[in-house]
């Protein structure tokens, strides 16, 4: 399965983006999706996961009310609607699928077997 990550940009505080991650080579449906983030010198930081099927979502308690994932699996895309973007969520951001990611590796980069290349987003303040 290939994943990639679509939408990033710039973007004044305040302002918002929509990411999107399509899989090609694979069926998006079997796989738990999540989008991870990522500044130079820092570990890749979990953003928020949805399950296979849509039912559960888990956040990052910072983006909590200000973002959403959601999956549509009849077109193999995930998105990630970013709003009330502050300078703190500039990054590369990445998507990543898991055939059988555990709940404990929900926000765990090893829970995921399929990466994307990253999209950057870049907040003005």
């Amino acid at each position: 399965v290939q994943l990639q990550a679509f939408g990033g940009g710039l973007v004044e505080a305040g302002g918002s983006l929509r990411l999107s991650c399509v899989a090609s080579g694979g069926t998006l449906s079997r796989l738990n999706m999540a989008w991870f983030r990522q500044v130079p010198g820092k570990e890749r930081e979990f953003v928020a996961a949805i399950r296979k099927s849509g039912g559960n979502t888990y956040y990052l308690d910072s983006v909590k009310g200000r973002f959403t994932i959601s999956r549509d699996n009849a077109k193999n895309t995930v998105l990630l609607q970013m709003n009330s973007l502050t300078p703190e969520d500039m990054a590369v951001y990445h998507c990543a699928g898991g055939l059988r990611t555990i709940l404990s590796e929900t926000r765990e980069p090893r829970g995921y077997d399929y990466w994307g290349q990253g999209t950057q987003v870049t907040v003005s303040s």
